[in-house]
């Protein structure tokens, strides 16, 4: 086997399933953690597969090992101390986002429960892209690689300036080739897909301001630098594949209201803390209707 059908994990099952599929947005993953949350609380775990990009990925590995508040802690603790998120440190030549401080921080000082994921028995699915030729691959995650996976999904270009490498190829960012793999879960043979957004209704997503800077920034990585310069087109057309589905797929769409108060590089706690109250109540309201 090929390391490419390694990495993908993903085959067509040639079966009927219902996946979750949760996208990432750094700080607005807030929104997700809350729904995420809320689905522990009430002991839904009725998926047959998962896949997660970025701050979707570390959202749903707490979910499936059922750590109810551990991604609220990263995001509104960890995630909003200056040893990660420090502009000053970026100017200077270093991370905007410090992966390397926030992974073994984390890990050491709010352990993950590795043996309740591998229980739960919902395979996982990361999004990762390979910096060599930005292609998109869903990981397959197991606890040997789901640490790395999560950090590499998450470590964005630029504002973490190196990839992280798995089995010997480095990766980046799984939003930068696809940002919500809806078309990934539909190809991989789930029929039924419900997917938390960190956008909410109406939202496109727009070209680059500067095209020309970004393919300076990225000259030593090409391809990765029209994967960028093009991630407007592939997230709008994936858009399009949430509104309209094929015949025989059922999507379900759970997203922030129009007052969500959270950006990307969001800080402050009450806000913080508006959004996880709001993905906690759209989760509310998703099981409602499931049973209306």
């Amino acid at each position: 086997m090929t390391q490419d059908r390694e990495m993908s994990g993903i085959v067509n099952q040639g079966f009927k399933g219902h996946a979750l599929v949760v996208e990432g947005g750094a700080m607005r993953g807030i929104f997700a953690a809350g729904v995420l949350d809320r689905f522990i609380e009430r002991e839904h775990f009725a998926f047959d597969g998962c896949f997660g990009v970025s701050a979707g990925s570390t959202a749903l590995a707490s979910y499936l090992s059922g750590q109810r508040g551990r991604t609220r802690k990263v995001i509104e603790d960890y995630s909003c101390r200056p040893e990660f998120i420090n502009p000053w440190r970026f100017a200077r030549g270093g991370h905007l986002l410090d992966l390397d401080w926030l992974w073994p921080i984390t890990l050491t000082e709010l352990p993950f429960d590795f043996d309740a994921f591998e229980a739960r028995g919902i395979p996982l699915y990361i999004g990762l892209t390979r910096a060599s030729d930005a292609a998109p691959l869903q990981l397959k995650a197991d606890r040997h690689n789901l640490a790395m996976a999560m950090k590499a999904s998450c470590s964005l270009p630029l504002a973490y300036r190196d990839f992280v490498s798995l089995e010997g190829e480095a990766y980046t960012d799984g939003g930068v080739s696809d940002s919500i793999p809806v078309e990934a879960a539909w190809q991989a043979g789930f029929n039924e897909i419900t997917v938390v957004l960190s956008q909410g209704a109406g939202y496109l997503k727009s070209a680059p301001r500067f095209p020309a800077l970004m393919r300076w920034a990225f000259r030593r990585h090409p391809e990765l630098g029209e994967a960028m310069l093009q991630r407007h087109h592939h997230y709008n057309r994936t858009l399009n594949f949430l509104s309209s589905p094929p015949e025989g797929c059922t999507i379900r769409l759970i997203q922030p209201p129009p007052e969500f108060p959270v950006g990307r590089l969001t800080k402050d706690s009450a806000l913080l803390g508006q959004g996880y109250e709001m993905g906690a109540a759209a989760a509310d309201a998703y099981l409602e209707g499931l049973v209306s």
